[in-house]
């Protein structure tokens, strides 16, 4: 027998787009941020005015690339380099993935239940700000 467990909410949504969004203004940073459930539908999105444009795309589609592979997108760098592991990886999403850190994984219960990607910093920044956005959650 399987213990259901609860989807990722708009409201938890809204939690790590505030939680991330507060890491990047305390370190200066301005930024964007994605929240996908566990099927890649969005839940939540915010992009500053003043973030680099190209920000919110990125931020989507690290979330993208680490709910794919359930993994933060941080620890994908090397394996992405020419002569990686993944480096010709197809994707099963309409989007191309993404290896640059930013992206975490959010699970509950040990059960992969969505996704969140930052851009707009440094990868180190965004891996950062996303993941003390999961910390905060769990």
């Amino acid at each position: 027998m399987t213990t259901a467990v609860a989807p990722l909410s708009i409201e938890d949504a809204e939690l790590l787009v505030a939680t991330a969004r507060r890491a990047a203004e305390d370190a200066g940073v301005t930024v964007s941020v994605t929240v996908l459930d566990a099927g890649g539908h969005l839940l939540a999105f915010r992009r500053d005015d003043r973030a680099v444009l190209i920000s919110g795309e990125t931020s989507t589609r690290k979330a993208y690339t680490a709910l794919q592979l359930n993994t933060p997108t941080a620890d994908l760098v090397e394996a992405v380099q020419p002569g990686g592991l993944f480096h010709t990886l197809p994707t099963a999403l309409d989007r191309p993935l993404l290896f640059i850190a930013g992206g975490v994984p959010v699970h509950r219960d040990g059960r992969l239940i969505g996704a969140i990607g930052v851009g707009g910093g440094t990868p180190e920044q965004d891996h950062g700000f996303a993941a003390a956005a999961v910390r905060a959650f769990a």
